[in-house]
């Protein structure tokens, strides 16, 4: 049997996603929405109409047996994921593409990489899953090296040790997510980290950006499950001690959570685990007004409920997923591996009750399974979420602007902010694009505030979707700082972020960092380009 294949040139397998008639489906009814003519939909790239430019360098001898030049492999490094890389793609551009793909089996190869590629002066984009959606992992490094080399980890992908009397296991970090809770689940343990791009990413690739997992409330980031790290760099390998906790200094596994490959690679980590639920209760609870759903979603992450659970949908966003359209969701669930969740389920729809919401006759009661998360409004979301990358792809065939972008204000500021961003991203949509629409929900919610995440489908100009997507997305960057918000709460830097990121961080860190890396990767080989100038 042929084993299932990954696209080159989009998100996800080739079998999956839209039937061409479901996107003249789509199409048609975008069309209607925005009263316009869409053209119909470019037709996928095959590998046989890409034209790479001939490899500058190919790898050293002694590492033959991992490297990959053929059209294909070279094709699939060459972008992530956004609306950017898809667009290009679907042009058939892959000027970018890496020169050579390195497929380490072993932390001895990835070091043998480094310092050929310190020698050679070779740019080096460690890869994990390549679902990055900020240039994170595109070879666009300038003219100041001989070639680039796309370094995939993916040949580590093992649970190399379970410590269940510390519930912590050893984990390389190619893995990707699927093969990481399979290798799990017969201990009865998961590390409970599901990011949208959780079939399509890998453990290495979460440390490196940060990542914000599927939850919503109390541990939602890799950071808060990182116990210690190993970490091939130019210089020589690291590893942090593994321990619960310490006051010692600057925390080393900081230095390389978030750091997006710059200063050296990450080839394995010692991961914190829970117990995997059996209790589970859910509730979604509909709003007249998306501020006074705001408002409840304060209330809930201040009570310390801590719901797995607790996403704040505008109708917009609702319609999306298939949840309504006239009113403001909030999608509430709780689950535990050690008691029922009456009392949380309930407590939360009193805060909602309390700022308007409307519950059911009937609160719902814990179940002992998942029977039933997939039903109703928060099944439909749920699946809305996990389709959305291909939904995504589709939009970009039928020559639109489709684009999302992620944030995090203090409470405080949330109602100007919002205001402010909602603003300034449809009055940019309506210059640029003639109209559009502009959606808002919580991915995450913390005590001190939301992470809202932004979403925007507009149609283009033939021949003119990158020209008018970046307009827009200055236009909402630029107005995502002005108001005091992060410009990325979960997506990374990558090169895409850089011009508002550079004005987001102190000075004096961007120094620090410099430092950091002209110590670690004295050649300046690693990921040019990405949080610093190389």
């Amino acid at each position: 049997m042929s084993a299932r294949r990954r696209r080159f040139w989009g998100w996800g397998w080739e079998d999956a996603g839209p039937t061409p008639e479901q996107v003249a489906g789509l199409g048609a009814a975008l069309a209607q929405r925005f009263g316009t003519t869409l053209p119909p939909a470019v037709t996928p790239p095959r590998i046989e109409e890409i034209a790479l430019h001939a490899p500058r360098v190919t790898g050293p001898a002694a590492l033959a047996a991992i490297a990959r030049t053929d059209p294909e492999t070279r094709a699939a490094h060459t972008y992530g994921k956004s609306f950017r890389d898809v667009v290009r793609a679907l042009a058939r551009d892959f000027d970018p593409a890496p020169d050579v793909v390195l497929c380490p089996r072993s932390e001895a190869e990835v070091t043998a990489v480094l310092d050929w590629a310190s020698d050679a002066r070779v740019a080096v984009i460690p890869y994990g899953g390549g679902s990055s959606v900020v240039a994170g992992v595109e070879p666009r490094v300038g003219d100041a090296y001989a070639g680039t080399c796309s370094l995939d980890l993916g040949a580590l992908r093992t649970v190399v040790e379970i410590d269940e009397r510390s519930r912590a296991a050893r984990i390389q970090a190619g893995i990707f997510g699927p093969d990481l809770e399979d290798q799990l689940r017969p201990h009865g343990l998961t590390l409970r980290h599901y990011p949208q791009s959780f079939e399509f990413s890998t453990l290495g690739g979460w440390i490196a950006t940060r990542s914000g997992g599927h939850y919503a409330t109390l541990y939602t980031h890799i950071d808060d499950f990182v116990e210690s790290l190993r970490v091939v760099t130019p210089h020589g390998l690291v590893e942090t001690r593994r321990l619960p906790g310490s006051g010692a200094g600057p925390s080393p596994d900081r230095l390389w959570i978030g750091s997006e490959g710059i200063l050296g690679v990450i080839t394995e980590a010692w991961m914190r685990l829970q117990r995997r639920p059996v209790f589970r209760a859910s509730l979604s609870v509909p709003f007249a007004d998306f501020a006074a759903g705001a408002e409840a979603a304060c209330a809930i992450s201040q009570a310390g409920l801590y719901p797995a659970n607790c996403r704040l949908l505008d109708p917009g966003e609702a319609e999306l997923a298939g949840a309504g359209g006239e009113a403001s969701v909030l999608l509430i669930a709780f689950e535990s591996a050690d008691h029922p969740l009456d009392a949380w389920i309930t407590r939360a729809a009193e805060c909602a009750a309390d700022h308007g919401g409307t519950l059911p006759a009937e609160l719902p009661r814990t179940r002992r399974t998942d029977e039933g998360a997939r039903d109703g409004t928060a099944g439909a979301w749920r699946g809305a979420f996990l389709n959305g990358p291909y939904l995504r792809d589709a939009i970009a065939t039928l020559g639109l602007i489709s684009e999302t972008f992620e944030t995090a204000v203090t409470w405080d500021r949330f109602a100007e902010f919002h205001a402010g961003v909602m603003r300034a991203t449809q009055d940019a949509v309506a210059r640029v694009c003639g109209g559009g629409r502009v959606s808002c929900r919580f991915t995450h919610v913390y005590p001190d505030g939301p992470a809202p995440y932004y979403t925007v489908v507009a149609p283009a100009r033939p021949g003119g979707q990158l020209a008018q997507w970046a307009e827009v997305k200055a236009a909402a960057s630029e107005a995502i700082l002005r108001f005091g918000g992060t410009i990325t709460h979960h997506h990374a830097v990558g090169r895409d972020h850089r011009p508002w990121y550079d004005r987001q961080r102190p000075d004096a860190f961007a120094a620090a960092l410099t430092a950091a890396k002209r110590a670690l990767d004295p050649a300046g080989i690693l990921n040019p380009g990405v949080l610093i100038d190389p």
